[in-house]
Formats: C-alpha cells, sequence, structure tokens
C-alpha cells in the first residue's frame, strides 16, 4: 500500500500503436507532467490518472490491475483508470473543458453562453462517475492514514468522495487554474457550484499557485455556501469541517531543464533554427493553441509593432509554436484556425523575398521549443488568465539574455512582474510597444532582469513546491 498518492487527468506518459502494432510510450504533455513526473518518479509516488486515448486503454488493459509499472513500463509507480469513453467524453470535454475551464478563465461570451440545459445534466452525471472512479482507485491504493494530492479541476469532486470512502486519509486537492470570482463563478447551475465547492472542501488542504487564486475561491465559499472565512488564517469552515487555504507558487527545476536542454536533439534544432532566420532577433512565445492564451491578440500586436517600426524590417523574426489543443471542441478548431489566418496576414504585408517575419509552427515538437528558448531575445507570454505559465519561468531559465513580457492576468506575473514588462492582455497597442522596448533594452539592463527572472522562477521547484504540500498535511 501506498503513503503518498498524486491523481490527475493526465499522467507522465501516453502510448501510440506504430504501424507493426507494437505500444510505444512517450511523455505526456502539459505543464502538470512537466513539474511532477521527475519528482514523483524519483521519490517512488504512485501517480493515479486516467488513460485519455484508445492506445492508452489497449496499455491499460494488458498491465495488471491497471498498473503500468507491474507490465514492466518505465514508468515510476502508476496506475492508469480505464474509464468508459463516452463518460471521459463527457467529464473531460462538455465539463471540465468546455464549463470549468471556462469559467475560471473567464471565457464565455455571455450574451450566448453558457447555456445549462437535460444535456449538461448527463455530462455533470458523467463528471460524477469519472471523480468516482479516481476516488475508488485512491481508496484501494492507498494505506492507513496515507497521504493524497488530487490535482486540478478536472477532480474537483474526488476529496469529498475519497473521504467518505477513507476518513482516515489525508487529503489535499490542488487547482493549477485560476479561479473565479463569486459573480462569475455563480453562472453555474446553484447545485453544481456548490458541488464544486464542497468537493474541494472534503480535503484537509486546498492548495492554489497564488493568493489572487486563493482569495477568489474563499469569496465563492462564503459568498455561496454560506461558509464560514478567517483570511487571516487561510481556513474556510464549512458543515463542521475546516479546510486550510494554502498558495503554493510551482516553479521549474533549473538543472533538469538545463539538462534536458543540452541534448543534442536541441542543439540540431538550435542550428536548424539559426540557418533559418540567420542573426536576425528573436521574439519567441510557446503555448497551447488554447482560448486564455491569446495568441491572435499577441500576433497582432507584433503586426502593430512591424507597421510603427519599419527600422526593424528584416532584422526581426517570430518564432510563434503554437501547438493544437482540444481538437474535439469546435472552439478550438476555431481559434487554431483563427491564429493560422492572422499568421498569414502578416506573412502577406510584411515579408520579402530574404524575410520570413514570421515562423508559425502547429507541430508539437518539445526539443525545438527548448531550441527556441535558449534563443530567444524576447519572450511574449500575453495570456488573457492563467493559473502560472510556465513557459514564462522556463524562457528566462535557458536563455542568457531573454526580456520577458508578460501579461499582468498570469499568476506567475505575482513572482516575475517586478523584473518584466508587463501589460494588459487586451492592449494590443501596449504590447505592441512592449515588444519594441524589449528589443531596444540596454545589453546590460537585460541580463540583469534575465538574472532576477531566473532566479525567481527556479526559487520553488517541483519537489519543493509537493513538499510543501505534504507538510501541510503532517
Amino acid at each position: 500500500m501506498n503513503s503518498v498518492l498524486v491523481a490527475s487527468n493526465r499522467g507522465p506518459v501516453s502510448f501510440t500503436v506504430s504501424d507493426d502494432g507494437v505500444l510505444i510510450m512517450k511523455r505526456g504533455g502539459g505543464g502538470l507532467v512537466s513539474g511532477l513526473s521527475g519528482v514523483t518518479k524519483e521519490d517512488g509516488v504512485l501517480w493515479v490518472c486516467a488513460a485519455l486515448s484508445d492506445d492508452d486503454r489497449s496499455a491499460v488493459r494488458v498491465s495488471p490491475g491497471g498498473r503500468l509499472d507491474h507490465a514492466g513500463y518505465d514508468t515510476g509507480p502508476l496506475r492508469m483508470l480505464d474509464i468508459p469513453a463516452a463518460t471521459f467524453h463527457r467529464a473531460y470535454n462538455a465539463v471540465a473543458n468546455s464549463t470549468l475551464w471556462f469559467v475560471n478563465h473567464l471565457l464565455y461570451d455571455i450574451p450566448n453562453a453558457p447555456n445549462f440545459g437535460t444535456r449538461f445534466g448527463r455530462e455533470w452525471a458523467s463528471y460524477r462517475d469519472y471523480n468516482g472512479a479516481f476516488a475508488l482507485a485512491l481508496a484501494e491504493e492507498a494505506g492507513h492514514e496515507a497521504r493524497v494530492m488530487v490535482q486540478d479541476y478536472h477532480l474537483t469532486l474526488t476529496p469529498a468522495m475519497l473521504r467518505a470512502e477513507r476518513p482516515d486519509l489525508r487529503i489535499a486537492h490542488f487547482s493549477h487554474t485560476p479561479w473565479a470570482p463569486p459573480e462569475y463563478f455563480s453562472l453555474l447551475p446553484d447545485e453544481v457550484a456548490g458541488e464544486v465547492l464542497e468537493g474541494i472542501l472534503g480535503a484537509d488542504h486546498a492548495g492554489f499557485l497564488t493568493a489572487r487564486w486563493a482569495a477568489a475561491f474563499m469569496d465563492c465559499c462564503e459568498s455561496l455556501l454560506g461558509a464560514e472565512v478567517d483570511r487571516a488564517a487561510r481556513a474556510v469552515t464549512h458543515e463542521g469541517r475546516t479546510t486550510r487555504i494554502g498558495v503554493h507558487s510551482l516553479g521549474v527545476d533549473g538543472a533538469a531543464l538545463w539538462e534536458r536542454a543540452g541534448e543534442p536533439d536541441v542543439e540540431s534544432h538550435m542550428a536548424a533554427i539559426r540557418e533559418q532566420v540567420g542573426d536576425r532577433r528573436l521574439i519567441v512565445r510557446i503555448d497551447r493553441t488554447e482560448l486564455s492564451k491569446n495568441i491572435v491578440r499577441g500576433l497582432v500586436a507584433y503586426g502593430e509593432f512591424l507597421a510603427g517600426h519599419p527600422e526593424w524590417h528584416g532584422r526581426v523574426v517570430h518564432l510563434a509554436f503554437a501547438y493544437p489543443s482540444r481538437h474535439d471542441l469546435p472552439e478550438y478548431r476555431e481559434y487554431t484556425a483563427s491564429v493560422q489566418r492572422c499568421a498569414q496576414e502578416i506573412e502577406n504585408e510584411f515579408a520579402t523575398e530574404d524575410w520570413d517575419p514570421l515562423i508559425l509552427n502547429v507541430h508539437d515538437d518539445y526539443p525545438r521549443s527548448l531550441a527556441a528558448y535558449r534563443m530567444a531575445d524576447v519572450l511574449l507570454v500575453n495570456p488573457i488568465r492563467d493559473g502560472m505559465n510556465l513557459v514564462a519561468k522556463e524562457g528566462p531559465v535557458l536563455s542568457p539574455r531573454c526580456a520577458l513580457v508578460l501579461s499582468r492576468e498570469a499568476g506567475a506575473a505575482a513572482e516575475l512582474g517586478p523584473h518584466a514588462l508587463v501589460v494588459n492582455p487586451y492592449d494590443i497597442s501596449g504590447t505592441a510597444a512592449a515588444l519594441h522596448e524589449a528589443l531596444v533594452m540596454p545589453e546590460d539592463e537585460r541580463r540583469a532582469r534575465r538574472d532576477k527572472l531566473c532566479a525567481a522562477a527556479t526559487a520553488l521547484p517541483p519537489q519543493k513546491w509537493l513538499s510543501a504540500q505534504l507538510d501541510a498535511l503532517a
């Protein structure tokens, strides 16, 4: 039985089937996986996750009890749950990504959405079932008085469900997203909003990336549940139980990141990029084509910068790596298309025979992203709203002279803001001006800012982040 467990929708690995029918394992994607995979593998923490694809389910079905480590895979302790595909789809796409994500990132087009009817009731039932599958698996795997770390908006109901099964456990929930203020969170049906809040309050400790998101959660508990909130002590008491609220910023492991960024495949990508762009200055962005990442406004700002500063024509290239995300959802397919249309408009207006002002790449390639970080003169991170944003932290670690243009709505701004060029993500002209300021920044200031960014980014690496939460459960 396990003394420490981590539960999340996405796990540290995923599977594909090769042309000859062999299951091939690869590194899982996403910021949470980047932050936790090394820590959990080294420390022997059991990770419980969902099978995300048919190929993942194939791997699970030939693994005893869904334990991939028992099937000989080099994953560290890992159990992957074979949740029925239809249940998973409704829970993941319809509720987690189309409802809870939209609420906490303030993404709804309010005159037209959301609309909660009979169909949503069926979807919410699947979300309950999905959370229940995690609660049951954790209850089965956890030793007496084990500590369980439940992750993110996919699993908001799991803490309360798990507590009902195993009241002996010490349970934490951590939100990697922002949290909406009460007036926006209350867009959810009353019973759903209450279930989410009470689900998280089933934990002994509820963690958030910044004080801002923690305060919003407490405000929701007070406003929508009538809970007793002690903001000074960061505690919420509801129906006789008290949940401590923690703020735990997540940083990067600088040494591990540099070790990976020094591999030959990264060096090869650096050479290829340099051959493509020559000695021009590089503005870099690395994102999923996710609605909250604000890629289109970033591209429009770059176009406005080029229009206002013809002296930079031929001297700068924007590397925009925008990797498709959540293409099961029509809003995301259209957003990816909008990104591509905007990029093409910039090409059409500014490109010359010997200068390509924008290189857009929509094919996920982690080594190439690391190469771009290392070469960046400017890193653009301008989300509408973001729980943290590890790109803002990874870039300054790998680039020796990176100037960071950072949205004030990214959680990372709480730590990095004093050393970055902070922008309003809706202000296209302000972002364009910040890009110019970053490019002309004197070298000594550039390097001084970068050094402070790097120090802040690595101050709380995943090991310390996890340890702090485990200590809070002691």
